[in-house]
């Protein structure tokens, strides 16, 4: 059995990392003071410092937490991408950056993008930027982890549970079930691969 750190197990994608993760001592944590273990901001270094310490000795980092704006590229301010890049890009950056001191040997890091990066929507630069970010860190940040450190990145397209929300916008896309995607949580954790983005499409 291993520890592992949830970040954002609260969201749809937090919770579809659940139905794999089970047989481990899942510790959860999250920017709401409510339905959390700990308490985490991971655009805040200090906060995730503070999240590593107070957990002590962990195996594994699971994230699902990333904020993210939309709206069109002509009207996105710089506000709204720095609002994305300092969540979904630096914020993930800075849970491996700073992790990497406190978590086990041989322990993994599982990082979070989305299909947006490889199949564009209107309104969605941000997100797609952010996530083809992470997965090309992944690739590479592979190569400089001490101590047997693997990290990866799981790529989901929309979840079955979460289409009704996004039907309208994604016209033609293909939902899957958040079962199959926290499979895709459970070959990162639990599996030996490192440096890979692990695509869920139909």
């Amino acid at each position: 059995m291993k520890t592992i750190i949830l970040i954002g197990a609260n969201g749809k994608i937090g919770q579809a990392a659940l139905t794999s993760l089970g047989n481990h001592n899942v510790i959860t944590a999250g920017r709401s003071v409510n339905n959390y273990d700990h308490q985490v901001d991971i655009t805040n270094e200090e906060s995730l410092r503070k999240l590593y310490e107070e957990v002590g000795h962990f195996d594994a980092v699971v994230n699902a937490a990333g904020v993210c704006e939309y709206a069109n590229f002509i009207e996105m301010t710089e506000e709204q991408w720095m609002s994305t890049i300092s969540s979904k890009m630096m914020g993930q950056i800075n849970i491996v950056r700073i992790g990497q001191e406190y978590i086990a040997d041989n322990g993994s890091f599982t990082l979070i993008t989305g299909i947006l990066n490889v199949k564009p929507l209107p309104s969605s630069i941000a997100d797609a930027t952010t996530s083809g970010a992470i997965d090309t860190f992944v690739k590479c940040v592979a190569f400089e982890m001490p101590r047997g450190i693997r990290i990866n990145s799981i790529n989901p397209t929309v979840l079955e549970e979460a289409w009704e929300e996004y039907r309208e916008m994604m016209p033609g896309f293909q939902p899957v079930s958040g079962v199959l995607v926290g499979k895709a949580f459970q070959r990162s954790v639990d599996g030996f691969i490192t440096g890979q983005v692990i695509f869920v499409d139909a």
